[in-house]
């Protein structure tokens, strides 16, 4: 799949194009059935599949105040939209000229005469163009304007309720890690870069690998201790890791702070996966540097039984 950041950068096909229109924020089931879909009839009509996606989140350009914290940064989004099987990811600007562009206008200027669509699939909840106005209905009425065709995928429910990215943002929110689980398909994670860190962990015995999120819009879990699993171009280390502030050394600072079980060395600058597998505790004071060494070790054997139940 190429991933792209700039329209100019996809060569006009002039066969045509399968595509598929959205934010798709987490790249959950819901988005995952869409992208399957999709991918599977280019190859049937043996066109090309096209995401055309959007950076920054539109309402963060409609409505700031209502734009919401994000599941996946963009680069986070074309790793998983790699995984559906799509040809290309078109990651346009989402500009307020972007924004005032009514259906027609953004069905002719955009996927049209830059991607020579031929068929478009939505979600259920599909909008797009101005007031997000671009309905199915609205959808089908250009499509037999301009020629091409327009299919809905269905949405994917878990205990009668439909997958959505709103909705795995209120499981995050709420620390409902399984629930999240359940509605990505995959462990909730977050990347990042290792950065400097005080040392402070390796005087106690407890090495952290300091970690630098990728985007200031990632939406994390509440503060606490978790059980992580943490993946590199070294391979996957399990590990616990302390996110929100270190209240026994007066630090209020929020840190994503990772001590791996079984690894070592140098890993500044690393790009790093991180996934939460499991809640430990709160975050808590201790009265003296041993106390909370103590409860380092009882998290450390938690978080490795942790562990251990998810590769049983």
């Amino acid at each position: 799949m190429s991933e792209l950041t700039s329209t100019r950068a996809l060569p006009r096909l002039s066969l045509g194009t399968v595509i598929t229109v959205g934010t798709f924020d987490g790249v959950h089931l819901g988005h995952r059935a869409i992208l399957s879909r999709v991918a599977r009839r280019a190859a049937e009509r043996s066109l090309p599949s096209v995401l055309v996606t959007f950076e920054p989140h539109p309402l963060a350009i409609v409505n700031p105040s209502a734009a919401p914290q994000l599941l996946s940064t963009t680069m986070e989004k074309l790793e998983l939209v790699a995984e559906c099987g799509v040809d290309y990811a078109v990651v346009l600007p989402f500009t307020p000229s972007l924004a005032a562009l009514d259906p027609s206008a953004f069905v002719e200027t955009i996927l049209l005469d830059r991607y020579c669509l031929r068929e478009l699939l939505i979600g259920h909840d599909h909008g797009f163009g101005r007031g997000r106005s671009g309905d199915v209905r609205v959808l089908r009425r250009l499509g037999a304007q301009f020629d091409f065709t327009v299919d809905m995928v269905e949405a994917v429910s878990i205990a009668g309720a439909a997958v959505s990215s709103s909705s795995i943002r209120r499981a995050i929110a709420n620390g409902d890690l399984e629930d999240a689980r359940r509605a990505l398909g995959r462990r909730y994670s977050f990347s990042g870069r290792v950065g400097h860190g005080d040392q402070r962990g390796a005087r106690l015995g407890f090495p952290t690998l300091n970690i630098a999120l990728g985007s200031p819009r990632k939406l994390l879990p509440p503060i606490g201790v978790y059980a992580v699993l943490l993946e590199s171009e070294r391979g996957a280390f399990g590990g616990m890791m302390n996110l929100g502030p270190r209240p026994t050394f007066d630090d209020p600072a929020l840190s994503l702070e990772v001590h791996l079980f079984d690894a070592m060395g140098d890993w500044y600058g690393s790009p790093v996966r991180v996934e939460f597998v499991s809640r430990l505790r709160d975050t808590m004071r201790f009265d003296s540097a041993d106390a909370l060494v103590a409860q380092l070790r009882a998290d450390e054997h938690a978080a490795r039984a942790a562990l251990t139940q998810i590769k049983a």
